[in-house]
């Protein structure tokens, strides 16, 4: 890992989202698919986004190239070796078999591809991982719970599960059945809310589904009560700041709420949620944040070991990746 990036831990994180539009082009070669797109360019095109919606159209359309499980470790391979080069000493990798499954691919195919990747992440890539597999908040809570039966059932190599895709409209009450049988098999929660989404879901999401991190909650800030109870009981929010701008939620990188975040102490952890769609990986994420922001390297690494914090580790890879930070940070002047 080259010593100028600062050692981060990437906790929110969808491996589809790593597409890259070369290895879009590369895999339909592969697999035959015939693709809508005349060019590299004219996909590129494409990559101006309104809102969630409007993202998820062209993300969902671009999986069709993904078929195998060689091709969902190839995507996987590149992300680790790309995140490595970033500086990322530890990734907590999402995945949505939903939306393979549904295409025909089998669960065991995109499961076993991402993870057998991710179990040679450390001796390859030199950064830890793990899985935690996303059920689409859009699609039935049945269908989320049959899949988790099934990954039960296989004993899929995974930590935990979250809960992602179009947020509005689809609350997180909606899926109470599907974490309580991933608790009681003794998986880690998360889940996206407070996105484009209301307060009360980031409310639904602690109180009901009982998760240990908030992916995005950057709404959160419009309910003071609900702050309170973040700072109070040090609840992670993987906050996606370049995903946030270009998907309108905020109009620019400087209107984002990360300073009030900070200074508010809420536990904010930095991510890069889909590079390949959204503009850059977890250095580039941490470079604009620094220049839009002004943020010193003390500002850095809070920020570095609120991630460490947050991931689902044990104490002596805690301990292993706090000393890295420090190790960073004495390197630098104040």
């Amino acid at each position: 890992m080259p010593s100028t990036h600062l050692p981060s831990v990437e906790l929110h994180l969808h491996i589809e989202g790593t597409l890259e539009p070369e290895l879009i082009f590369e895999l339909a070669a592969r697999n035959k698919v015939t693709l809508p797109y005349r060019d590299i360019a004219d996909l590129k095109s494409r990559y101006e986004f309104t809102d969630l919606q409007s993202f998820l159209t062209l993300y969902y359309a671009n999986m069709a190239v993904l078929q195998t499980a060689q091709d969902f470790a190839d995507l996987t391979r590149a992300y680790l070796r790309r995140a490595s080069a970033a500086g990322v000493r530890h990734a907590e990798i999402f995945l949505d078999p939903q939306a393979h499954t549904v295409r025909g691919v089998s669960l065991a195919a995109c499961v076993n591809g991402v993870a057998g990747a991710l179990r040679d992440s450390q001796a390859q890539f030199g950064l830890s991982s793990a899985l935690i597999i996303t059920f689409l908040r859009d699609q039935p809570a049945a269908d989320a719970l049959d899949t988790l039966t099934q990954l039960i059932a296989m004993n899929a190599p995974i930590i935990g599960i979250g809960l992602d895709s179009a947020e509005v409209g689809h609350p997180p009450i909606d899926f109470v059945e599907v974490f309580d049988l991933a608790r009681a098999h003794g998986l880690k929660c998360v889940a996206h809310a407070g996105e484009e989404g209301p307060p009360e879901y980031v409310w639904q999401a602690l109180q009901l589904l009982q998760v240990s991190r908030v992916d995005h909650g950057i709404r959160s800030l419009e309910d003071p009560l609900l702050v309170d109870y973040l700072v109070q009981n040090a609840i992670p929010l993987t906050v996606c700041p370049l995903s946030n701008v270009r998907l309108r939620v905020v109009d620019t990188l400087a209107d984002h709420p990360l300073p009030a975040m900070l200074e508010r102490g809420l536990l904010v952890t930095i991510n890069s949620d889909d590079p390949a769609y959204f503009g850059g990986y977890l250095d580039d994420t941490f470079a604009a944040i620094t220049r839009t922001f002004n943020l010193t390297v003390d500002q850095l690494a809070v920020l570095a070991r609120n991630g460490v914090r947050a991931a689902f580790i044990d104490d002596d890879r805690r301990a292993e990746l706090l000393a890295e930070i420090t190790h960073w940070r004495a390197a630098r002047p104040a």
